[in-house]
């Protein structure tokens, strides 16, 4: 017998809608900013992996984009009834992540073009590095709280993020440092797969088990729970 909570109550839950949806914001915020100069960066050192990085950018923007529309609703049920759809969304984001960066390192690796040093590159992904696994960490811990899915799954795509900033980086140096054009394609491979993971997660509404809309009392229940507190079938701790 295990003492569990059968959920938020209402007041918290709304304040948590309310945090999800400042984090959804500034993450869409800064992912248009780090669009713009991935790409036009890119462009000027012909860096396929800056450009891919911006492109990454737009894609996650879209991603956040979606919760944000979700988490517009006033109503807690009508949330709950977008949930699906936004999985959707972020799954079929995340494919198109995968399948870019797949192109766009078999390119690399074929020796498709020859990128120049771009420092503004350098910049531009030591500061997603250093920002974005905060916005993800605020974010998955606001989700998995609430209980939602979509969430969950939104900030796994800003982690995603953080992944990509660290490739590119490592890429960008060693290009400009020791002229090893193969470190970002191989390395983004990676990011790929681990992309189409994450894709599957969400298409399959893994992520956070929704938690019953009651008052937060508790109750004993013959159920296990996991360290975080998951249901059985969750893996919101993943």
């Amino acid at each position: 017998m295990t003492a569990i909570s059968l959920g938020p109550s209402p007041a918290r839950r709304d304040a948590l809608t309310r945090r999800i949806s400042l984090l959804v914001t500034a993450t869409i915020t800064y992912n248009v900013v780090e669009a713009i100069v991935a790409v036009t960066a890119g462009t000027l050192a012909s860096s396929t992996a800056l450009i891919g990085f911006g492109l990454d950018s737009v894609i996650e923007v879209s991603s956040a984009a979606a919760v944000a529309w979700q988490f517009s609703a006033r109503d807690h049920a009508v949330r709950e009834a977008r949930e699906h759809r936004t999985l959707r969304i972020i799954a079929v984001s995340f494919f198109a992540l995968a399948a870019y960066v797949t192109i766009d390192a078999v390119r690399a690796l074929t020796g498709t073009g020859e990128a120049e040093r771009s420092i503004p590159g350098i910049v531009i992904a030591s500061l997603s590095l250093a920002i974005m696994p905060f916005l993800s960490a605020a974010q998955r811990k606001a989700g998995r709280e609430l209980g939602s899915a979509s969430a969950v799954a939104d900030s796994k795509q800003t982690l995603l993020c953080t992944y990509l900033s660290a490739v590119l980086l490592i890429g960008l140096v060693l290009n400009a440092t020791l002229n090893w054009s193969w470190a970002d394609p191989i390395a983004a491979l990676v990011i790929a797969a681990i992309a189409i993971k994450e894709g599957l997660g969400a298409w399959q509404g893994k992520g956070c088990c929704a938690t019953p809309a009651a008052p937060a009392s508790t109750v004993h229940v013959a159920m296990q729970t996991d360290g975080c507190g998951c249901r059985p079938g969750c893996d919101c701790c993943s």
